[in-house]
């Protein structure tokens, strides 16, 4: 057989993997054929979302010296290309799972790019190769661990098995190359490492895979995993850490891993050995991978120190969940517990690095070794993509009261304007709490009531307040389960109890969960649709994490996209360059004791404005709860102070910095009308930015890039078979039909509406097309000679496409439905137009006529 006849899989077939194959890789264990790298990216249209398959990327070959340590790429091309034809398309497949080497061929040869050449060594870039000479697994993998400095004695670690989990679940490719680069980097002697990963893509799976790496290969024999919410723990050590069970175990009081001791036995040891600290808590060293919050390990009192029980080489490694919150800070309890651990390699994870003077956790741990963006992560089709949903309500944009107006407590209101930033901190409008609850319903009235949603509010306070307004708002599924619309706060045990519930895709309730800050990280809500914003975000490190509850794709429950719905301009951070760049240097975000991020951290308003006694208005971070017109503090998000446990069973679970005090006071009124004046709706386009221009104006930029002039689309149009396939192209780019027939009406035909949009053509509905060909087709000597049957079909057709559209016409089943069984069979229609190929050359007249006055 002629090789240039031959597919591109047949020479596959018959060349390049026989070629491989003869160099000394072997087949099932170092081959990997079809590799996938992206899912494909979400394209959002209107209410619905479809992946877009032409984004769908696989490598022919990804050639690995152990599974999932993969050294090269081979792209394969059929003979009537060039050897050299794929090297490109290669390349970016190895720049993605971070290999040197990449092969291009067509059966003839190869082309070898070898990105460890360097010019004092005298080797090409880039070699032809004949099909004798493609280079074994040995000597590429010398090549590479050259080229990556992993000292010989150390490659056993490098190479050392990933857990293979059930059902042969193998991690995605920037997982591989975030474990892999991890593991070199202890390979190499490296003591601090950081690792970023946006939301959802897997860090506590990949950190799994470190840690068994690096456990069963003996390098790390006890582990020490921190976090700061008992959620993170509790999640992780029956999710990804299952496999540890038995060598694992929790550091908290009344958990195996951690004794408490009574106080009689305290005192009695006390008595016995005089000057020592005699801890309240005792460590079981038997295990050997322990999972901790370090609230329940360190505390103010030297006393609550339980982890100075343990020597400082007990660990040889700590992992350092969500290390954005503070580890790094040089007083934090964080800190502390690093230092005291300080000979361990200490590896972070984080989705918002930042460089905030005094707790960069860039500068502790160095930089990352891997990071994977929220950006990266949409355009695979890993994550979620986002639409946004900004409303405006009137007395945010300016409110003063009138002179003498006491509110509903009798305290006379300051006479200033009250703006935006003021809403929820220092001022209450009770009836701008029905307004958002209204739009909250509308949208999950629209869209799916049980779609589970998060609101983020300023405070506790502000949280119990529109838990009300949404159970008020959907009384009718509020009475059928209370559980419908939930406050989920630190002070609550009702609502932390139901947090497992909520973020569970196969538990109805809670639907609406209302928070202030427990849920802003760490919560694994994988079918979360809706997430709402009524809370002042200045800090970008807090509106990552908070925009990372949606990010999360569950294919399963019909959880492609979700929509933010915000009431405080927080979205016009997406425009900040930080949001999906480098890490951040936000020297003026304020924190907490522990080092953690306040929210809204930095300056207060824009303007400076001083807030009532003294408070600065708005001052961004000061999330303390007042009662009613500062009548004392009111409950905390986290019962304990800081560093300390809240007292709740089973130890601090959801336990978090409690909202810092304020001085200020916070007005209540009940009587002022609220309304929203207006809204916006943005999109992520097809290059991953957010459209802010009308539906039209974005429409119509995109369709111009394909079809600069109207002749090149209506020629398109015309000579599509399937008009259908055309109008996935277009949607494709963006372009959302469904939308566009919002705008203008749903009975237009899908052509005229893009027409319209482009080139200022006038709209047509189906039926004024309809009408038009039936007229024209009346006019025909082809019409005029067909039989009663076959003009009945003709005129059911048309009355098809008047209701349903072009799709109607090109749908295979269509004579399967009403009316056409009542006109004859399908034999019987075919028949009255001379057969199949007589129906389908009516159609395309029929097509024709439609489009004659394009």
């Amino acid at each position: 057989m002629d090789k240039r006849s031959m597919t591109e899989q047949e020479i596959r077939n018959n060349y390049i993997r026989p070629a491989i194959e003869k160099a000394g890789w072997e087949g099932k264990k170092q081959i990997r054929e079809e590799y996938s790298l992206t899912a494909g990216r979400v394209v959002v249209r209107g209410q619905g979302a479809s992946r877009d398959n032409d984004t769908v990327r696989r490598a022919d070959y990804v050639l690995e010296y152990r599974r999932n340590v993969p050294l090269a790429v081979v792209e394969a091309k059929d003979n009537r290309h060039p050897v050299e034809a794929g090297i490109q398309q290669a390349l970016d497949y190895a720049r993605r799972i971070g290999v040197p080497f990449a092969f291009s061929s067509n059966g003839d040869g190869f082309l070898f790019h070898d990105g460890t050449a360097g010019a004092a060594s005298g080797e090409s870039l880039e070699t032809r190769l004949g099909l004798g000479e493609f280079p074994s697994p040995e000597a590429l993998w010398e090549k590479y661990r050259a080229w990556k400095r992993i000292p010989k004695e150390s490659e056993d670690l490098v190479l050392w098995n990933y857990h293979a989990t059930a059902g042969g679940r193998d991690p995605r490719y920037y997982q591989v190359l975030a474990i892999n680069r991890s593991l070199e980097a202890v390979a190499t002697g490296k003591k601090r490492i950081l690792l970023v990963m946006a939301t959802g893509t897997g860090k506590t799976y990949t950190a799994f895979q470190i840690i068994w790496r690096l456990w069963k290969s003996g390098r790390a024999k006890r582990i020490l995993y921190l976090a700061d919410r008992n959620i993170l723990i509790d999640q992780t050590m029956v999710n990804d850490f299952k496999p540890f069970k038995g060598a694992m175990a929790k550091l908290s009081p009344d958990q195996k891993g951690l004794e408490r001791i009574d106080a009689a036995a305290k005192a009695e040891m006390a008595a016995e050995r005089p000057g020592e600290v005699i801890y309240s808590k005792a460590v079981d060293t038997s295990y050997e991978i322990y999972l901790s919050l370090y609230q329940a390990v360190s505390g103010t009192e030297e006393s609550q120190n339980v982890y100075k029980q343990l020597k400082p080489d007990f660990f040889d490694l700590v992992v350092v969940d969500e290390c954005h919150r503070g580890s790094a800070a040089e007083e934090s309890a964080w800190r502390s517990i690093l230092d005291h651990f300080s000979g361990a390699v200490h590896l972070g994870l984080t989705a918002t690095p930042n460089k905030a003077e005094g707790a960069s956790n860039v500068e502790y741990f160095g930089k990352p070794v891997y990071e994977y963006s929220l950006k990266q992560g949409i355009e695979d089709g890993y994550l979620a993509p986002y639409k946004v949903i900004r409303a405006t309500l009137d007395k945010d944009l300016g409110w003063r009261p009138e002179s003498g107006m006491r509110d509903d407590t009798g305290a006379e209101i300051e006479d200033r304007e009250y703006n935006q930033k003021d809403m929820n901190k220092a001022l209450v409008l009770r009836k701008r709490d029905l307004a958002v609850a209204r739009r909250v319903t509308r949208f999950l009235k629209e869209n799916g009531r049980f779609s589970k949603t998060i609101v983020f509010c300023e405070d506790i306070d502000h949280a119990g307040r529109m838990r009300v307004a949404l159970a008020n708002e959907n009384a009718d599924l509020a009475r059928a389960n209370p559980k419908y619309v939930m406050k989920i706060t630190g002070d609550d045990p009702e609502g932390k109890a139901e947090l497992d519930n909520f973020i569970d895709p196969e538990q109805a309730y809670p639907v609406i969960a209302c928070t202030s800050r427990l849920m802003s990280t760490g919560v694994d809500a994988r079918t979360c649709k809706l997430v709402v914003l009524d809370r002042t975000i200045n800090s970008m490190t807090e509106f990552k994490q908070i925009i990372g509850r949606g990010t999360r794709i569950d294919e399963e429950y019909g959880k492609l996209f979700f929509t933010i719905l915000d009431f405080k301009q927080a979205t016009k951070l997406f425009a900040d360059p930080d949001f999906d760049g480098p890490p951040e240097s936000d020297e003026e975000e304020a924190l907490s004791e522990e080092g953690e991020s306040l929210p809204g951290g930095g300056p207060g308003p824009a303007d400076g404005a001083e807030g009532p006694r003294g408070g600065a208005a708005g001052a961004a971070g000061e999330e303390g709860e007042q009662g009613p017109a500062g009548r004392g503090p009111g409950p905390q998000e986290g019962e304990g102070g800081p560093g300390e446990p809240s007292p709740d069973p089973g130890g601090d679970r959801g336990a978090e910095a409690p909202d810092p005090p304020s001085p200020r006071i916070k007005y209540l009124v009940s009587g002022v009308e609220v309304a929203i004046v207006n809204e916006m709706v943005q999109y992520l386009d097809a290059s991953g930015k957010l459209m802010v221009e009308s539906i039209v104006d974005f429409s119509k930029r995109n369709f111009l890039r394909y079809y600069p002039v109207r002749s090149a689309f209506v020629e398109k149009w015309k000579a599509a078979d399937r008009k259908r396939l055309v109008l996935e192209e277009i949607e494709r780019a963006g372009i959302s039909i469904e939308l566009l027939e919002e705008k203008f009406g749903a009975d237009c035909d899908p052509f005229d509406l893009l027409c319209h949009v482009a080139y200022g053509s006038r709209v047509l509905t189906r039926a004024e097309r309809a009408e038009k060909a039936r007229r024209d087709l009346h006019l025909r000597d082809a019409y005029t000679k067909y039989s009663a049957r076959a003009k009945a079909v003709i005129e059911a057709l048309l009355d098809k496409y008047a209701i349903g559209g072009i799709d109607s016409l090109e749908d295979p089943a269509i004579l399967k439905v009403s009316p056409f069984p009542e006109i004859g069979s399908i034999l019987e229609i075919y028949q009255s137009l001379g057969g199949p190929d007589g129906f389908d050359k009516a159609v395309e007249a029929l097509e024709a006529s439609l489009y004659d006055i394009a």
